[in-house]
């Protein structure tokens, strides 16, 4: 983008939001980008255990799977999700 005057302008500029760090909004959105990779159950189980946080035994009983399946399927997501990122 630019300005009248000729100077460069970023869509980070316009966007930013002095409460949080430009740092922080990477990471969020780099977050937000790996758990869009995750198959849906995945999602479900991160975001309960870490945006929520519920415990492995209350995200079990909510899917209906046992507390070591949420175990192996929350390492894995976050395997991928640390590849992605």
């Amino acid at each position: 983008m630019y300005q009248s005057g000729g100077d460069t302008i970023y869509v980070m500029d316009q966007v930013q939001d002095k409460r949080v760090s430009e740092d922080d909004w990477v990471r969020s959105l780099s977050i937000d980008q790996a758990l869009d990779r995750l198959q849906e159950r995945e999602k479900k189980i991160i975001r309960q255990r870490y945006f929520q946080g519920r415990t492995q035994m209350e995200v079990a009983e909510e899917i209906g799977i046992s507390q070591a399946q949420v175990s192996r399927l929350e390492k894995a997501a976050l395997q991928s999700m640390r590849k992605y990122i």
